[in-house]
């Protein structure tokens, strides 16, 4: 009797990915030990990772003569729901051939302690690799489930313990690493396992995954075709509706990962984005307004090497964003030209906003060198850096959906966000098209960040700061009342 055949008894019914994934995992070498020592699975959420964790498990002990079986999760509620999922089969009806091997009163469900017994002397555990349950994985077998979850200090210990057994086989089921996992500092064994499958460093491991690359030609998040691709189970248990909320709902990234099981090394390659294409073009004017209120803002890289130089009209259907100049040459020597200009403009503009602390401080000296007044110069703090970024972003959003709108009724509204569209702003075109969120703080707030090694995300941060200044502000230009728009 084979995994596959064991499940049916026991009333699991294995779709066929989940038996090429038990084909692949159980080989056995010459000396009927595990050819894999280590199996890796990536697959999207609610494919049926639970079934295949529980499958594996009651093949342990009731086939392979397997002890001691270890299944953990990252939070004991996720080891929880696999304990009740198996407690469930296990004492369903038809199933006495499998309750009768279960000691009395060996389904422990004491929370943080579930556990089964049977009557051979094997246990199945049920661990979370945090909080009181994070301690005694040795085992034959080791069902590590979130495994994009998984701490390098978790993992050496892992290995340590099972380095002890006769036979032993560790199995990692995850999705692949969101950004949040990746600052924890979570993802870096998963990622390694897979980068030693798939280069073939490693003679002992099985790799299977199932996801779509958005560097591909006929990679498509909107087609039926990529997401059947990316989830295994499609035709059996995705509900297809609940699919088609999370598309319109997530960013472009999000909906990669956690519905397609995208890696981000793939999205960085191909440039992951919060504001898509669409959203972007949708927001492009050939011609910009000519009267309205002017606010600047310069954003410095994090080292003080890039900057970006924006500008914002606010008129009188909403706010109109260009990029003005950028620097990434010797930007420390180029300072005194830029508060130069920036001190003959002072006078028509509402508010100049600087952010970055390798930059902003100096500029404000030298503007202040210049007799701009500080009341019109603003350092952003990090608070007001992540809300210019969000309700930037908001605001993209909003101004799309309502020129999607117009282009179905001929009752046109405005447009309350626009920038520019021309050869002029191809800098800032490209940073959009490669920065996305990067959460900032504990308390979920976020900031704008390249997605590739050489993109530049400041064009959009300046935009971003001009853009929420000029929403913002109630200050008036103090000069003249000249409202053309003329940046430079």
């Amino acid at each position: 009797m084979d995994v596959a055949d064991l499940s049916a008894q026991a009333g699991i019914t294995l779709d066929g990915w989940q038996e090429l994934i038990l084909e692949a995992a159980m080989g056995e070498r010459a000396d009927a030990k595990w050819a894999a020592k280590r199996v890796g699975v990536s697959v999207a959420r609610q494919n049926g990772k639970s079934q295949l964790l529980v499958a594996r498990a009651l093949a342990g002990v009731l086939l392979f003569g397997e002890m001691k079986i270890v299944i953990s999760a990252h939070q004991q509620d996720t080891a929880r729901e696999t304990f009740s999922k198996m407690v469930e089969i296990i004492t369903a009806d038809g199933n006495e051939w499998i309750d009768d091997r279960v000691r009395h009163n060996g389904i422990m469900n004491a929370i943080n302690r579930e556990a089964i017994r049977f009557k051979n002397g094997a246990l199945i555990q049920f661990k979370a690799r945090s909080g009181p349950g994070g301690r005694g994985f040795s085992s034959d077998c080791l069902l590590l489930d979130e495994a994009q979850r998984l701490k390098r200090s978790a993992w050496v210990s892992i290995n340590s313990t099972m380095s002890a057994m006769h036979n032993p086989q560790v199995w990692l089921l995850g999705t692949p690493p969101t950004r949040d996992d990746i600052e924890a500092q979570m993802h870096e064994v998963f990622e390694s396992v897979r980068s030693a499958a798939i280069g073939g460093v490693s003679k002992s491991a099985a790799w299977i995954e199932w996801g779509s690359n958005p560097s591909d030609d006929d990679y498509d998040p909107a087609s039926e075709l990529t997401r059947w691709k990316s989830n295994p189970a499609w035709n059996t248990r995705i509900n297809h509706e609940v699919v088609d909320g999370e598309f319109e709902s997530y960013s472009e990234e999000e909906f990669a990962q956690d519905r397609l099981g995208a890696w981000l090394s793939d999205l960085g390659g191909a440039g992951s984005r919060a504001i898509s294409q669409a959203e972007w073009d949708s927001c492009g004017v050939a011609e910009a307004p000519t009267e309205g209120v002017r606010s600047f803002a310069v954003a410095f890289n994090v080292d003080g090497s890039r900057l970006a130089l924006a500008g914002a009209l606010k008129h009188d259907e909403g706010i109109h964003v260009e990029l003005l100049d950028v620097a990434a040459d010797d930007v420390a020597a180029g300072l005194g030209k830029l508060a130069d200009w920036l001190a003959q403009r002072w006078r028509n503009a509402a508010e100049i906003v600087l952010s970055g602390a390798a930059g902003a401080p100096v500029l404000k000296q030298l503007l202040k060198d210049r007799r701009v007044p500080d009341a019109l110069v603003r350092v952003a703090s990090t608070p007001e850096y992540t809300q210019a970024c969000s309700i930037t972003l908001d605001a993209v959003r909003a101004a799309a959906a309502i020129a999607e709108a117009n282009a179905e009724t001929d009752d046109l509204l405005p447009v309350p966000f626009s920038h520019r569209r021309d050869e002029g702003q191809q800098l800032l075109d490209d940073s959009v098209s490669i920065s996305d969120r990067k959460k900032r703080g504990p308390t979920g707030a976020w900031g704008w960040e390249a997605t590739t090694p050489d993109g530049d995300e400041t064009p959009l941060e300046a935009v971003s700061l001009a853009y929420w200044i000029s929403k913002t502000t109630r200050r008036k230009p103090y000069g003249e009342k000249e409202r053309r728009a003329v940046f430079l």
